[in-house]
């Protein structure tokens, strides 16, 4: 193992987060495959993109055992390349943009002491070698939604299913702009979102990955197209006459059948919605389906930031158009699962500094990660489910042993998996690991050390890095990633089964650790050989999986609406619904609501086929954001964190539960009656001097 840090990236390099070391430290071929599926790094040569073709069906071989190395190694590298490029995350000790600007090549934003930035690898060096940088973090991958679609074909919603308050409460909420942040594209001209004179609600629309207009004119959103208002109105009225669909007349990258995007922007602000009164506008993260489009794409956390400036600053002009304050409530059913699941990550601090401002407020989706075991013969839901473990080492020299399983049988793994394991900083461990069948173990890597792209005899690669200190909570953690072998002359997956990760006791004062599983989408890839090739999500063992503090990492945060899903019909949370708390023991969720076989808008099926039930905490979220949209109608001047509070205080438990919080319902399923009441009342106060 190395006990120094003699990378490419040079004597800065551990200012560097793990993941980013390795990626750099990796030729451009291997990252031209890596691109595939890492959000935050996309291929700039198009030269690259040739050399590096996709391997697909006949074309993927195996690796024979005698083109594989006779020893295990260690990748090395002369330079970083220069044709990818990474969007990050700059801490940095300046807290003053105007004067940053010079110091970071590829400078997107500011917020405080972070800064967004999007630079080839090779300019990584000359970041952490400033003085004013304290440490660099990539973007965290996003997880596509994953609700549960209904085959059956369903009705339109009953228009009163989810009115809230009275029509001059409803009216309250003209001045408040609803944002969804999502993806699957917005079907602006379905019913749900036009007026009697066939208008559309939506007032903007940015499509991240869009061409067909102008990005917007601010510097720090140079990329996408932004669809206005008055685009939208003109395809709707044009569709008639030309026989077309108004959306095939204004196109968006991404238009699936029965969008997310669609479903979401609906239940919080569709004329059947909850807050109808609302403007609405949508901000569409690039998630691209295809693979070559994925490798030209960034779809990670920084985009997410992106599209929160985005809607506070689209309200502010707004608002400077109406002469009177335009209130925002947003909407985020996306998930992140790295980090440490205590509300430290670069995107969370990103989001609380943005929601410091009264009149704005944010709802996240708790994810859909809580089921642990299958809940009938054949389920495999619990794959999803199987994320977190934790356990406690209880004394010097005793060791803990986690399970971490890799899918075999028949189907050759060709993602990267990775594990983050946090513990306290009090405490000192040694990590371990022993690949499937297998008596030998790699290890132990002691604090400060780590091994990086090593090949292993089966020719995949495996990375570990023991890091102390984390510079966003003090922490320390252990990073393991898992990763193909993906070349010219064919694939090796990752080796299938148990893989066993041991932690040992060096020194132990707390002893307790957390850790959990990056997700992958499972998406079949073609045939390897005898075997189907997956993208698949590892998870761990029954014995190892701990069925709590599964939340997504972006619901961690302290001044989000973190929601679980609902099951209406049953009064009960629904099994995928993910669990808290917080790594650092905070109540998240916030709330529930309903999430469970809900109907709402089906984007791009045409006149014939307008509506589409789906459950998850996608749905449930969205209907928090309604909410809260009808909250600061009334009280344009409430923070997130009133917002949040008045929210719990009117929380209703769920049959034989309490006013205490649940791991899986938070303070209980979510009034909007009460909600409003509430708000209507906390600036009459009552005075009662003498």
């Amino acid at each position: 193992m190395d006990k120094e840090d003699r990378l490419v990236l040079g004597k800065d390099s551990r200012k560097c987060q793990p993941r980013l070391r390795m990626i750099a430290n990796a030729n451009p071929e291997v990252n031209a495959v890596r691109s595939e599926q890492c959000a935050s790094i996309a291929v700039t040569a198009s030269k690259l993109l040739k050399q590096i073709p996709i391997q697909r069906g006949e074309e993927a071989v195996p690796i024979k055992k005698s083109q594989l190395p006779k020893t295990v190694k260690r990748g090395k590298l002369k330079e970083v390349p220069s044709n990818v490029s990474a969007n990050v995350f700059i801490e940095t000790l300046d807290t003053t943009a105007s004067t940053s600007k010079a110091h970071f090549l590829g400078q997107l934003a500011q917020k405080s002491n972070l800064v967004i930035a999007r630079v080839p690898l090779n300019k990584i060096k000359d970041i952490l070698a400033n003085d004013n940088v304290t440490y660099v973090h990539l973007g965290e991958p996003l997880t596509k939604p994953n609700p549960e679609v209904s085959p059956k074909k369903v009705g339109a919603p009953a228009p009163a299913l989810r009115r809230f308050g009275t029509a001059e409460q409803r009216k309250m909420a003209e001045d408040v702009l609803i944002g969804i942040i999502d993806v699957g594209g917005f079907d602006f001209s379905h019913p749900d979102f036009l007026d009697e004179k066939d208008r559309t609600k939506f007032v903007r629309i940015w499509d991240q990955a869009g061409t067909t207009r102008p990005s917007p004119t601010a510097k720090q959103f140079n990329y996408g197209s932004e669809i206005e208002q008055k685009h939208l109105n003109a395809a709707i009225a044009a569709a008639g006459k030309l026989k077309l669909p108004a959306y095939e007349l204004e196109p968006q990258s991404q238009m699936e059948v029965g969008s997310h995007g669609t479903h979401v922007a609906s239940i919080a602000a569709g004329n059947r919605g909850v807050c109808p009164n609302a403007m609405l506008a949508g901000v569409l993260i690039s998630l691209p389906s295809a693979d070559q489009d994925r490798r030209k794409s960034f779809y990670d956390s920084t985009r997410v930031a992106d599209a929160v400036d985005y809607l506070i600053a689209y309200a502010g002009e707004l608002s400077n158009q109406r002469k009177k304050p335009v209130r925002l409530s947003m909407n985020i059913s996306l998930g992140t699962n790295g980090h440490a699941h205590d509300g430290s990550s670069a995107i969370s601090r990103w989001i609380d500094s943005a929601m410091s401002v009264p009149g704005r407020c944010v709802s996240v989706a708790a994810g859909n990660a809580g089921q642990e075991a299958a809940a009938f013969e054949g389920d495999s839901g619990f794959v999803m489910g199987r994320i977190h473990t934790s356990g406690q080492i209880p004394a010097r020299n005793l060791v803990k042993d986690i399970e971490w399983l890799v899918v075999g049988n028949g189907i050759a793994d060709i993602s990267e998996n990775e594990l983050e394991i946090w513990y306290s900083p009090q405490d000192r461990l040694d990590v371990m690991i022993r690949p499937p069948n297998s008596d030998q173990w790699i290890g132990p890597i002691e604090q400060r050390q780590f091994i990086e792209n090593r090949q292993l005899k089966d020719g995949s690669f495996i990375s570990i890095y023991n890091e102390l200190y984390h510079p966003a909570n003090g922490a320390n953690y252990i990073s393991i990633y898992l990763s193909p072998l993906l070349s010219k002359k064919g694939i090796v997956g990752v080796p299938a089964g148990r893989w066993t990760v041991r932690l040992l006791g060096r020194e132990v004062r707390d002893g307790r650790y957390h850790g959990w599983i990056e997700r992958d989408d499972p998406r079949p890839q073609g045939r390897l050989g005898t075997q189907q090739m997956w993208r698949f999500p590892s998870f761990f063992s029954q014995n190892s999986n701990v069925d709590n503090s599964s939340v997504s990492s972006l619901a961690c945060g302290k001044h989000v609406l973190s929601v679980a899903n609902l099951d209406e019909a049953l009064e009960r949370i629904n099994i995928t619904s993910s669990q808290g708390p917080t790594r650092d023991e905070r109540n998240k969720p916030d709330t529930a609501a309903p999430g469970t076989n809900i109907v709402a808008a089906k984007g791009f099926a045409g006149p014939d086929d307008l509506w589409i039930s789906m459950s998850g905490t996608s749905m449930a979220s969205p209907f928090v954001a309604g909410v809260a949209g009808l909250m600061l109608g009334m009280e344009p001047k409430l923070t997130s964190a009133q917002i949040e509070g008045i929210i719990i205080r009117t929380a209703r438990p769920l049959p034989g539960a309490s006013f205490k919080w649940l791991n899986d319902a938070g303070f209980g399923r979510i009034d909007p009656e009460a909600c409003l009441t509430e708000t209507e009342l906390i600036n009459h106060r009552e005075d009662k001097t003498k």
